[in-house]
């Protein structure tokens, strides 16, 4: 019994810290009825209530098409490009902006011309090629 109380209130405990998380690390733009720091405090010092209404009230996830191997990485766009679904209330603040610039949140753009892999690379297999002659060479194997 003591147990199962024990695992129940770990469980609630990590609940209640991802969804702090969440609303923590949410864009303050993304927030629906009340502002960032409310809902904050809501989740804070509510704990499972809060957590429980965040989850109700927070946007979902919209998940992308995933992305053919051959496809370029392009730079996530600007938010300003996004429309209308992410300027809900037009709240986008100076910690937002400095998120969406951040080297992480950009995909890089790949050169054309480098090889895929080190058996793509001409020059590489040569050299291989060479290392492997020389070794079988030198060992008396022919």
């Amino acid at each position: 019994m003591l147990l199962s109380g024990a695992l129940l209130a770990l469980f609630m405990m990590g609940f209640w810290l991802y969804c702090l998380t969440d609303a923590i690390l949410t864009p303050a733009a993304e927030f629906r009825g009340m502002s960032k720091p409310a809902w904050i405090a809501v989740i804070a010092l509510t704990f499972i209530g809060g957590a429980v209404a965040w989850l109700i009230v927070r946007e979902p996830v919209v998940k992308e098409p995933p992305r053919s191997p051959d496809a370029s990485l392009a730079p996530a766009p600007h938010p300003d490009d996004r429309g209308g679904r992410y300027f809900r209330s037009g709240r986008w603040t100076d910690a937002d902006d400095a998120v969406a610039r951040h080297p992480a949140g950009r995909a890089r753009t790949p050169r054309a011309t480098a090889p895929r892999g080190p058996d793509d690379d001409p020059a590489f297999l040569r050299a291989l090629d060479r290392a492997i002659r020389g070794n079988s060479q030198a060992g008396g194997e022919v």
